[in-house]
């Protein structure tokens, strides 16, 4: 993010703004599927650009989202790029409006995969204490 409490500000609204709107359901582009939440805003120094970071889910049966289903909604949001814009500029009143860029965030993905790694690693104190449970046991 930027440096400075200005483009943290402006992120942060930038993100409650969009996600009201995909909960109003404004949004109504079909590429919308699943659920949808806005993880981040990066707001650059100049507030020019801002980078819009989402993280795509399955729906309740599943938890993580194809890689169709990620790419169906990048395209919905780049379709709805203009009308999203336009919402910004009517809630927040600045001079110039950012241009918006729209990111899959995987870092929820990322997470999970380091999580699973580190629980499949057997550690040397772990596999000693397991032993020692299964011999009082008996």
């Amino acid at each position: 993010m930027g440096k400075g409490y200005r483009p943290q500000r402006l992120g942060e609204e930038i993100r409650k703004i969009i996600s009201d709107m995909l909960i109003r359901g404004e949004l109504k582009d079909p590429g919308f599927r699943g659920l949808i939440s806005i993880n981040a805003v990066d707001v650059t120094r100049d507030a020019s650009y801002a980078t819009i970071y989402i993280t795509v889910t399955g729906g309740s049966d599943e938890p993580a989202a194809s890689a169709e289903e990620k790419q169906s909604v990048l395209a919905a949001f780049e379709r709805s790029r203009g009308f999203i814009r336009t919402e910004l500029a009517r809630a927040i009143r600045i001079r110039h409006t950012p241009e918006l860029l729209f990111r899959i965030d995987e870092s929820l993905e990322y997470g999970i995969k380091m999580d699973q790694i580190l629980s499949s690693l057997a550690t040397p104190e772990a596999e000693g204490a397991e032993q020692e449970q299964e011999q009082e046991e008996k």
